[in-house]
């Protein structure tokens, strides 16, 4: 294993380790900050992140307001005030060594003002802002504005062209590095175009390689890039160290820390990862943002998957081959399906599926009544997480909508996550985790379930594994 020389990144030099961040909690100011105190760079999520009781108990984030509107203004709320509470958890425990970032999604609900407030509420804590989930043009100028250095996260050489051209020139100097988030292999949400394929990764060196020639294009041939996704042992990407086509490069590890003594996810999360297996790492797009996504998979995620087998198409009147009447709801609506949908939706609600929910696509899916039940409820209660919301159709728009109808395939992304991150409910909520999660079941680091500090983690990743 080639030695593993410190680079400078945010204005420090430290070791090109990075912690991804990993929202709603599950990277937090003490997970960070030992990654910074280890000589690293410590990401703490900028997502919903918590505040704190005076007894250092998390407060529950609980909605009072009666729109959505108002729901909203109470989440940005919460998220100021705990990105604040974990920058400050963060710095002291990094005790001036490492660097400090803050991670926030672009396609995150009121995103640029919870930025805003992070930074105007922490100055001088937090040193870098890793920024994906979207294209975040602005987010150069805002962090330009507070003097710290940006790091967009990318998957393809041809989005940071289009990011550097339409906004990045005008600040390069803030430039930290471009992070390269491999969209098969990455836990959480995946930058996957419409041209990709996700049954066929790609190797990520080509791509790596194209986004260093472009920065060269750009007279940023300095500027590290930080490969995301799929980094395990650093041995296995020895060829990209002091290598002339791929330049100054860091490694990003998302996954691995959630499995350390000082990760905040519970002891029943950290269990399970230990008990992964190769393929338990399920790519899908279930996600209210439309992107794809990495979870593990589970009864959530099962009944996701079959809630969206049970759909079939129907039309409000007799249509070609929609030619069979099919009633639906208390109400016994009729719509009109074809004669094999009708074979279908009659065995399922046979099964007990006799909910009919109706998609923006023109569809219907079958769940039982306490699943549409819930599903309503859930939509009703949105607080505008998001920018825009497939599942409850909110958008941080003047008029509070996508124009499109809520879509009962999806799920409530903040409910999910509020409740994995502070409670052992592990099977009915949403598991993100990268591809490499199995790992943890084969890598003799973690033999009879020892859980390392991320000191120990650290020391362990600069020795090639």
């Amino acid at each position: 294993m080639k030695a593993l020389n410190a680079i400078v990144m945010s204005g420090r030099e430290v070791l090109p380790l990075v912690e991804g961040g990993k929202g709603v909690s599950v990277s937090n100011g003490q997970s960070s900050g030992a990654w910074a105190a280890a000589g690293g760079i410590g990401t703490f999520s900028g997502v919903n992140a918590d505040s704190y009781d005076a007894d250092g108990r998390p407060i529950p984030q609980l909605y009072h307001g009666k729109t959505r509107r108002e729901r909203h203004e109470e989440l940005i709320a919460y998220a100021i005030s705990g990105g604040i509470t974990q920058a400050r958890i963060a710095h002291e425990m990094a005790g001036g060594r490492g660097r400090i970032h803050v991670n926030i999604l672009w396609e995150m609900g009121g995103a640029e003002r919870v930025l805003h407030g992070i930074l105007d509420g922490a100055k001088g804590l937090v040193h870098g802002v890793t920024c994906g989930a979207g294209m975040p043009y602005r987010i150069a100028e805002i962090c330009a504005r507070y003097g710290v250095f940006y790091y967009p996260i990318v998957s393809s050489a041809r989005a940071f062209r289009a990011l550097w051209k339409r906004a990045y020139h005008r600040f390069a100097d803030w430039l930290g590095a471009v992070v390269y988030e491999d969209p098969w292999l990455a836990g959480g949400h995946n930058g996957l175009s419409n041209s990709e394929d996700p049954r066929v990764p790609e190797d990520p060196y080509p791509r790596v390689r194209d986004l260093r020639a472009t920065l060269r294009e750009f007279g940023q041939g300095h500027v590290p890039v930080i490969m995301a996704g799929g980094v395990w042992y650093l041995r296995e990407w020895e060829n990209w160290l002091d290598n002339g086509e791929i330049g100054p490069v860091a490694f990003q590890f998302g996954t691995r820390p959630l499995l350390t003594k000082e990760s905040p996810i519970s002891d029943a999360w950290k269990r399970r990862l230990l008990e992964l297996k190769p393929g338990d790492v399920y790519l899908n797009r279930f996600s209210p943002t439309g992107f794809y996504s990495s979870a593990v998979t589970n009864p959530f995620l099962e009944e996701l998957r079959e809630r969206s087998e049970r759909q079939i198409a129907f039309t409000a009147k007799p249509y070609g081959e929609h030619d069979t009447e099919l009633k639906i709801g208390a109400r016994g609506r009729s719509v009109w399906v074809t004669a094999t949908d009708h074979a279908h939706a009659s065995g399922w609600i046979a099964a007990g599926f006799t909910e009919a929910l109706r998609t923006p696509d023109g569809t219907l899916i079958f769940v039982d009544p306490e699943r549409g039940r819930q599903i309503r409820t859930d939509q009703i209660d949105c607080m505008g997480c998001l920018s825009a919301c497939r599942f409850s159709n909110w958008a941080q728009t003047e008029e509070g909508t996508n124009g499109k109808s809520p879509d009962p395939r999806s799920f409530c992304i903040q409910k999910t996550l509020q409740t994995i991150s502070h409670s052992d409910d592990i099977d009915h909520q949403l598991m993100f985790a990268g591809h490499n999660a199995y790992r943890f079941g084969e890598d003799p680091f973690y033999s009879n379930g020892f859980i390392p500090t991320v000191q120990q983690l650290v020391e362990r990743i600069t020795t090639g594994d």
